[in-house]
């Protein structure tokens, strides 16, 4: 460096004397390049930017330094001009042969350190860039958790200027975190803070996590989200600082986090400014909620969610070109907040391109589109188009860009997507109480790029044999209804404490679709030949059932879903209902099946749930019905009994009823155990009861309509084996003849 600038103060020093003696201008004639091996005449001119028969000045000689500098294909440059001829000397920088990691076994690590290197293999050695990569080395170390390594880089010289770079490093031992604080005017208790990050105290028992180590990354996303829960908590000017301190000489860190919550908001008046068109009636639910939210916290998550559904009630009611935003007024500890909506120039959308699916056919992208060529441009559909096509699982990657259309008035969306492998094979066991489980299954979720899933199963456990082949299709002829058909053959042995078993084969065909807003409607058609066959100790009633049966269903199905999401739900309902209608069958079996859940927060880091299920099973023809078409209460909706075992009874078998309900209340408890993040206890309790026989109306006097209920506590425990859930429940009413289950267990994994 100090040799580059004593050069460049050297032409310096020959132009001004030029000024100074107040020579004319030279004209250049003629330009030689000296020095060079690797590099062309051709290539360094043209960085250089110089041409004959130009003037030259000093502004041509700091740029040709400059511009070939900037190249980092040399480590010496310099300049002579006499007698109208430019020559131009330079010394090249030797050529990176190879870069080698010593000390680091790990690959994980070293494609970690290669890819955040400014010098690679085959480029030219840069004095200033290997200082760069020193410091990145050092960086991306302390990252995964190295929080003292020790770096040292050897250059070996090989021939034809090409150097061998080697980085000798000592990574040392991972930095734990012995212990993580909470100081300053918290408010809240340090357990609950845990709960909230990603870092995580060192346990023995964590031997998998990495949260237990020091990672900047994670520190910095800690901040983030202890900033945002008490933002949410109503600290509107709450401050998160971060600092550590070493404990021990062995690697081990106090994670301390300095929170200065500083004074409570509240919300005060909440105004909404809409255009002068716009429907106000449309808006109602959102001045209700602003009545609920005068005196509140104030809560960043709030305002998100009313903007959210500003955007929400203006694409529905088509107000298509129109931005949101909200003024925040602060007085004393009171906020006042405006939001306010605004009508924006119409644009449409002029063409949308997709790049990147090698695979998947275009249509199969599109029918996922919740706007389409033409239609106005709309942020929020457009943002729902894309979780659209990261839900399909088909893609690594999705991203969009939107660019200016051919008019002042219309945009060009780009989605470009990176295709993953979509194929799945799985194999899971499971152990219970109940007995061992074992399943496997072959599954394509984008079969010939069409969008197809094609899976291939089968379990087995201790009273039955099941295989599925099924094929679904959730675009068919490129519109929004889906089709599936699926092909099953099952094998159930319940003679012991039932009087039966049965075989059965057939298939099913059906479609799916959204009918109106969160609304979908589901119509299938099935077909199944069944064998029956009964226990030699069984009644007469059930060995009349024995023989062969062909029967043939239509189902139609409504499920109204108003949850926040799918899994984890934490608010909101939904609405099932089925009917099950006999088509051709001997015993013209109607079954109806309504399942209604809610689910809502009691209090802070709680969710309940309350269900309610009933079920009926009624034969059209006035025949019994069959052994196996009888009800009985799932196991997940009575614990504290054994499966199937409690109502009527034939003799010594279980027969089930023809009506069944049950009602069902879970609510979490927070965390009594501290650092137990992996686990989830709940309280529940349940009723269920089932009855109605239609053969003989004193089994149903004696074992009918007698609800059964129970309380007790659940256990989800995520282990690195698989989730294993524990239920302890106590029976509060029962019949004699009820065969009770206390305890329950079940473990599972796949692998």
């Amino acid at each position: 460096m100090l040799k580059r600038q004593i050069k460049i103060f050297t032409f310096f020093i020959f132009l001004l004397s030029i000024v100074l003696n107040k020579a004319s201008s030279e004209i250049i004639k003629a330009i030689n390049i000296t020095g060079n091996e690797r590099i062309s005449d051709e290539t360094i001119l043209m960085f250089s930017s110089l041409n004959l028969n130009e003037n030259l000045n000093s502004d041509n000689i700091n740029d040709v330094l400059n511009s070939l500098y900037k190249t980092n294909f040399f480590e010496d440059i310099s300049i002579d001009f006499k007698n109208n001829i430019l020559t131009i000397n330079v010394l090249e920088n030797p050529i990176i042969e190879n870069i080698i990691f010593e000390g680091i076994k790990a690959d994980r690590i070293k494609k970690a350190l290669s890819k955040n290197l400014s010098l690679k293999s085959r480029s030219s050695f840069n004095e200033v860039l290997l200082k760069k990569d020193n410091e990145a080395i050092i960086k991306t170390l302390k990252e995964l958790g190295f929080y003292f390594p020790i770096v040292e880089i050897y250059r070996e010289n090989l021939n034809d200027n090409k150097i061998s770079l080697t980085y000798k490093i000592d990574i040392g031992n991972k930095s734990k975190i012995k212990k993580i604080s909470f100081i300053g005017d918290k408010v809240f208790k340090d357990k609950k803070l845990k709960s909230l990050i990603v870092s995580e105290e060192f346990k023995f028992w964590k031997f998998i996590s990495s949260k237990k180590f020091l990672n900047e990354n994670n520190i910095l996303l800690d901040k983030r989200l202890l900033k945002n829960f008490y933002l949410s908590k109503g600290y509107y000017n709450v401050s998160v600082n971060t600092s550590f301190a070493k404990l021990t000489d062995n690697n081990q860190f106090e994670l301390i986090f300095n929170i200065v919550p500083n004074e409570k908001f509240y919300f005060n008046k909440i105004t909404l400014d809409i255009p002068v068109d716009f429907n106000e009636k449309n808006f109602n639910k959102l001045k209700k909620i602003f009545l609920e939210m005068k005196d509140q916290p104030y809560s960043v998550k709030l305002i998100e969610n009313i903007l959210d559904e500003i955007d929400v009630i203006s694409t529905n009611e088509e107000y298509q070109s129109v931005t949101s935003s909200v003024e925040e007024n602060l007085s004393d500890n009171k906020i006042d907040l405006i939001f306010s909506i605004k009508e924006t120039e119409k644009i449409f959308v002029e063409k949308i391109n997709i790049f990147g699916n090698n695979i998947t056919v275009e249509n199969v992208i599109r029918n996922n589109f919740e706007v389409d060529e033409g239609d106005p441009y709309n942020e929020i559909l457009l943002t729902k188009s894309i979780n659209n096509l990261k839900s399909l699982n088909f893609f690594k990657k999705v991203n969009a860009e939107t660019i200016p259309g051919t008019s002042e008035n219309s945009k060009i969306i780009n989605i470009s997507i990176e295709e993953k492998a979509t194929g799945e094979i799985s194999a899971g066991a499971g152990v219970g109480t109940s007995g061992g489980t074992v399943a496997f299954s072959v599954k394509e979720n984008n079969y010939l790029g069409k969008g197809l899933s094609v899976q291939a199963s089968a379990t087995i456990n201790e009273e039955s044999v099941k295989g599925i082949f099924s094929v679904v299709n959730p675009n068919f002829r490129n519109s929004d209804k889906s089709i599936n058909f699926s092909v099953q053959a099952t094998e159930i042995d319940r003679m012991t404490d039932f009087g039966y078993k049965n075989n059965k084969t057939g298939f099913e065909i059906g479609t799916n679709f959204e009918y109106l807003d969160d609304l979908n409607f589901g119509l299938s058609t099935s077909s199944y030949y069944e064998k029956i066959e009964t226990d030699s100790t069984a009644s007469v009633r059930q060995k009349e059932q024995e023989g062969n049966y062909w029967d043939t269903f239509t189902t139609l199905n409504f499920d109204l879903d108003k949850r926040n999401q799918s899994f984890q739900t934490s608010d909101g309902f939904r609405s099932q209902y089925f009917i099950n209608l006999p088509i051709i069958s001997e015993t013209n079996t109607l079954t109806n099946t309504y399942d209604y859940k809610y689910y809502t927060e009691l209090f802070e880091n709680n969710v309940s749930t309350a269900s309610f299920l009933l079920k009926t099973a009624h034969s059209l023809s006035n025949d019994n019905i069959k052994l196996s078409e009888r009800l009985f209460v799932p196991s997940s909706r009575l614990r504290g009994f054994e499966k199937g075992k409690i109502g009527p009874k034939d003799g010594n078998d279980y027969i089930g009823g023809n009506i069944v309900s049950s009602i069902n209340f879970t609510s979490t408890i927070p965390q009594i155990l501290e650092n137990a993040q992996n686990i989830d206890v709940a309280f529940f309790f349940d009723a269920a009861s089932v009855w109605g026989v239609d053969y003989d109306s004193s089994i149903n006097a004696a074992y009918g309509g007698t609800i059964r209920s129970s309380i007790g506590i659940g256990i989800d425990w995520f282990t690195v084996l698989g989730p294993l859930n524990f239920s302890f429940a106590h029976p509060i009413s029962k019949e004699e003849d009820d065969s009770t289950e206390s305890f329950r267990f079940n473990i599972g994994t796949s692998f």
